[in-house]
């Protein structure tokens, strides 16, 4: 997947008298575990805690003309699962869906256009979601390094269960048999990101124990050469683990390289 990058406007980017009070960055990231979620909730979620964040910022921008104290722009991380749910994102092509309206509904999953960078993805049960609605302002304004940042945490939490991770260069995403020789090299998490001012939206999608059939009916990230994994299939079928036990593995690592301290909200319970 790709990423979509929108910077400030020049109106805005450019009003920076010499007198204003520098912002301080804030590090806290207020964490919410969603548990099984729908889709479209939680999509308008993040782009209320993203519009939010957003006015922050365009008042901080208008209170440097009179030199005032900036206020701090929140972070936020939403974990979560989806029911069956194919996404597309902006540069996506329509027909690497490969499932008409009939068919979606016989597998119960549904379809949405979406906003962020990239092609066509599958969310499902089983398979750990991490939304992080960051303002990169508080961490380091490069889009770049972000997304290799979430790559990494997701490379460390897979080691944890001894599977040798990495990237594939021009392949946004997280692999195993990464190497420029290996034969068989499989996407275990997909990313698909959309930036504007400085803030994030939509984030990764690692597999831990999905129905892994389901991406069988897209092509994944318009990829058609690579197969797709999981945490369940690589350890086989003896071993056990949980969203929930490799979702609180992954977050220390994300906070770690961020540099960001958590801030726990009050765990949802699912309805699913």
């Amino acid at each position: 997947m790709a990423s979509s990058v929108e910077q400030f406007p020049a109106q805005l980017r450019d009003a920076t008298p010499a007198e204003a009070t520098p912002a301080v960055p804030n590090r806290a990231v207020q964490v919410q575990r969603l548990g099984l979620v729908d889709y479209v909730p939680t999509w308008q979620l993040q782009e209320a805690l993203m519009d939010a964040t957003l006015a922050v910022k365009v008042q901080n921008r208008q209170a440097e003309t009179t030199g005032a104290r900036p206020l701090p722009t929140p972070n936020h991380l939403l974990l979560c699962e989806h029911p069956h749910t194919y996404t597309l994102g902006k540069s996506g092509k329509p027909e690497h869906l490969l499932l008409d309206e009939a068919a979606l509904a016989a597998h119960e999953a549904s379809f949405h256009r979406i906003n962020r960078g990239g092609d066509i993805t599958y969310h499902g049960p089983g398979q750990l979601v991490g939304y992080p609605i960051l303002d990169l302002d508080n961490f380091r304004p490069d889009i770049h390094w972000y997304l290799r940042t979430l790559e990494e945490a997701v490379i460390r939490t897979l080691g944890e269960y001894g599977l040798n991770a990495g990237r594939i260069p021009g392949l946004t995403g997280v692999w195993l048999d990464w190497e420029a020789d290996a034969p068989n090299a499989r996407k275990i998490c997909a990313l698909g990101v959309k930036c504007s001012r400085w803030v994030t939206l939509h984030g990764f999608a690692l597999n831990v124990h999905p129905d892994l059939t389901y991406f069988g009916h897209i092509v994944p990230c318009g990829i058609t050469d690579k197969a797709v994994t999981s945490l369940a299939q690589e350890l086989g079928s003896g071993a056990a683990v949980s969203v929930g036990e490799v979702q609180e593995r992954l977050l220390p690592h994300l906070l770690e390289l961020l540099g960001a301290q958590e801030v726990e909200l009050p765990t949802v319970r699912s309805t699913k």
